[in-house]
């Protein structure tokens, strides 16, 4: 299989077979938004393409995994057309949509806010104010139904998991691990620092759509008081999006 060279910006792509079901298209091995705009762009045009065989495309932070019918595919002729894809000029980015969601940070909705702030010697209300600045990528959904894992998060805020896992924490948590953010969507164990909590169903079966957030979006979280969760908690188990949404370039 010939690699066709890539611009310097852009990891160069590895094909890469798992077993005769499954080919994962790698681009580098860390979390780098060059890397994830590289997956979501191939994502896209393999969903457009339609590609024979198909059964499902799963986008991660670096890598892009084709799960296909052997019996409707030509190895070969699947890895050329994926080079092709990749080789193609970028213009076709998709429109994004930008989310913002109510978020309760400290507290019992965020237990660990303080030992960040403490950790990182500033108050807790600049956690707050640097974790609800910037515009957050989606880069990929993942672990759980309706995870949605971000990169973008403010490097001076960046912090080691912990070192003892709790079993459970909520659904609807906001919180931080090493470099990356995350909005989870159901109660499940995990070492990552709290900070928050959102009532929105990220994940809510029965819903339409079950899954609110898709790889490629944008998420700005804003900051709520606690008084206003009971009414917005109750709006969002309703089936309500409480999240505002809009589409930009």
């Amino acid at each position: 299989m010939s690699e066709a060279p890539r611009p310097v910006s852009v990891p160069q792509p590895r094909l890469l077979w798992c077993g005769d079901t499954a080919l994962t298209v790698e681009f580098g091995d860390t979390i780098d938004p060059v890397a994830n705009a590289a997956v979501l762009a191939l994502d896209r045009r393999v969903r457009d393409a339609r590609v024979p065989g198909l059964v499902e495309a799963v986008p991660t932070y670096r890598s892009l995994t084709l799960h296909v019918d052997p019996c409707a595919i030509d190895p070969a002729a699947l890895e050329a057309a994926l080079l092709a894809m990749i080789d193609a000029p970028s213009d076709d980015a998709a429109p994004t949509r930008v989310w913002r969601l109510p978020v309760v940070y400290g507290g019992a909705f965020g237990i660990d806010l303080d030992d960040v702030a403490a950790h990182h010697g500033i108050s807790s209300d600049e956690v707050v104010a640097r974790h609800s600045a910037p515009d957050y990528r989606v880069a990929m959904n993942g672990f759980l139904p309706g995870y949605a894992y971000l990169s973008g998060l403010d490097p001076s805020l960046a912090l080691s998991r912990r070192e003892s896992p709790r079993p459970v924490t909520p659904a609807g948590t906001i919180s931080i691990g090493g470099v990356q953010a995350l909005v989870a969507s159901i109660a499940a164990p995990s070492g990552w620092h709290l900070l928050g909590r959102t009532p929105v169903r990220a994940f809510l079966p029965g819903r339409d759509p079950v899954f609110l957030f898709e790889p490629g979006d944008t998420i700005r979280f804003c900051p709520i008081e606690a008084e206003r969760w009971n009414e917005m908690d109750r709006a969002a188990q309703a089936g309500e999006r409480i999240a505002e949404c809009e589409t930009a370039r």
